[in-house]
């Protein structure tokens, strides 16, 4: 049993797991032989796929920064957080404000066992974990740690990036979204990002091939499809982009754009 009171038992390391494929393709060191098969595989059939996945690691880090810089936000609900890669969503929110406040949602038990990183808020900040699945978005908003970590009267920014693609249809990812936004305050936002197959099809869908042989069905989405997810927000400047193209940093790599499959935008609650 770890420190941290999770059963180790329940980390199956020989089936390859969405979050633990993740980190090895960026260069993470909590993973596990399957996820190394799993990840050289899709990189066999898609070479550019680090270069897309650390683009939308970029691009959550520069919303991130944003809302707390330019929108003033203070509070963040992160969904489908992923195994902890610094800078995490606390880090870059309090190197701003050392009093922003972190809810994490995932349901890997890995990430939980993991969490500490997660958890080592600045003394005037708070972060919290929940155990959930963003499929069920009523378990994330009655959970204790979300209830007494946000301020509901506050505005909070609600991040959603890269984990929608493992919605399928029939659990109605648009209508999921909408709930996590429903009880937030006026003046929120949503941060995210959704996988497509617009700029490099043949690819893409080979890599979504290799993920479906390992239990891990994708829906991935053309550009009309993700404006579905901002319907009555207003969109931030530059609107719904390549993830790569949303403020990019004044000093970034080039990137080519049938390298990255992942739209993005922030978009504000009225």
């Amino acid at each position: 049993m770890p420190d941290n009171g999770w059963p180790a038992e329940r980390i199956d390391t020989s089936i390859a797991h969405s979050a633990r494929i993740y980190d090895y393709v960026i260069g993470g060191k909590d993973f596990y032989p399957a996820d190394k098969e799993a990840g050289d595989a899709m990189v066999r059939e898609w070479p550019a796929l680090p270069v897309h996945m650390r683009a939308n690691r970029a691009f959550m880090n520069r919303a991130v920064s944003w809302l707390c810089e330019e929108a003033g936000i203070r509070q963040f609900l992160d969904i489908g957080t992923g195994i902890p890669t610094s800078p995490n969503v606390h880090e870059i929110a309090q190197s701003v404000a050392p009093d922003a406040r972190i809810v994490y949602v995932d349901n890997d038990p890995i990430v939980l066992t993991l969490s500490q990183g997660l958890l080592a808020s600045s003394p005037e900040g708070g972060t919290a974990y929940v155990e959930a699945d963003m499929r069920d978005p009523d378990a994330i908003l009655r959970a204790p740690e979300f209830r007494t970590t946000l301020d509901l009267h506050r505005p909070v920014g609600l991040t959603v990036i890269g984990i929608v693609h493992f919605v399928l249809d029939e659990d109605d990812a648009v209508g999921i979204v909408r709930r996590l936004l429903e009880p937030l305050a006026s003046g929120s936002y949503l941060a995210m990002s959704v996988g497509t197959a617009d700029f490099a099809p043949v690819e893409v869908y080979r890599v979504a091939r290799e993920y479906a042989a390992r239990g891990m069905p994708m829906r991935l989405r053309t550009r009309s499809e993700a404006e579905e997810f901002f319907d009555g927000l207003e969109l931030v400047a530059p609107g719904l982009m390549q993830v790569h193209r949303w403020h990019p940093d004044a000093a970034h790599t080039p990137v080519a754009d049938r390298d990255i499959a992942m739209y993005g935008a922030v978009a504000r609650k009225p």
